[in-house]
Parts: C-alpha cells; structure tokens; sequence
C-alpha cells in the first residue's frame, strides 16, 4: 500500500474509533440506571436470536472472551434480566435464555437510546447513512473473517 493509502486507512480507523468512543459514552449515559452498554448488547442479541446461547456462543459473537462473557452473564442473573442452567445434553456447558425482566429492561434501554441514534441520523442524513452501512458492514465482516481459525 502506498503512502496516500496508508494515510486513508489510517484516518479511517482514526475516525472509527472516535466515533466508536463518543458513541458509546453517549449511549452509556442514557442507559437505564445499573446497565452497561455490554448488557444492552447481550440482552438485545438473545431478544433477536429468540433462542439460548452458551456463554461461549455469546463470547464468540461478542468478540470476548468467556471470562469476560461470564462476569457479563453473573451480572445479568443477578439483576434477573437472564437465566442460566444446564445443558441437559452435556453437563459441562450451561445455555442463556433471556427472562421476561431481561426483556422490559431491554425494550427500556431501546427506548432510552432511541432517540439519541434517530437524532443522529436526522443530522447526517438519512441517505448518507444509508449509503454509509454497507462499507462499515463490509469492513466488519472483513475484520470478523480475519479473527475467524
């Protein structure tokens, strides 16, 4: 790569992780009281997914490590927003199914964070964003295939 292309991704990855910065103090500051953006982002998953995860399922789609997922998970039991139990095929893993109090927290942190992304896109345009997603998918996926083994 040249000089310009290096000074290109450079400023690219410079302004993605501003960007990746601002967005979430941003949005950790209108979250319910007691959650954190990783909350959020497990209880929304398992609200998608409308199905368990292991704690290594979710580390894997999180980019963390199971000890990080795991003090994530003892959190969300805690505050009962998820529940934990055996796996009844192999009793050395364990499987997260959101609780019904996961559920309300998560559509109260949507609605919380809901009007700070609307504004934001409002701003910028709605077209430019839409013409803006599919690079940042792209990238994501491209730096996703290369943690892949």
């Amino acid at each position: 790569m040249n000089s310009s292309g290096s000074d290109l991704a450079n400023a690219l990855f410079s302004e993605l992780l501003m960007a990746d910065q601002l967005a979430r103090n941003r949005l950790s500051k209108v979250l319910p009281r007691g959650m954190e953006l990783s909350h959020f982002g497990v209880l929304n998953l398992l609200t998608r997914l409308q199905a368990e995860q292991s704690p290594a399922e979710l580390a894997r789609a999180f980019h963390v490590t199971r000890g990080a997922m795991t003090n994530t998970l003892a959190k969300l039991e805690w505050a009962g927003y998820v529940h934990i139990r055996p796996d009844w095929d192999d009793a050395r893993r364990k499987m997260v199914a959101i609780s019904p109090a996961g559920r309300a927290a998560r559509d109260a942190a949507l609605a919380a964070i809901t009007p700070l992304l609307d504004n934001a896109v409002r701003t910028l345009g709605e077209e430019r964003v839409r013409q803006t997603i599919p690079v940042l998918r792209a990238l994501r996926q491209r730096l996703g295939a290369e943690d892949a083994p």
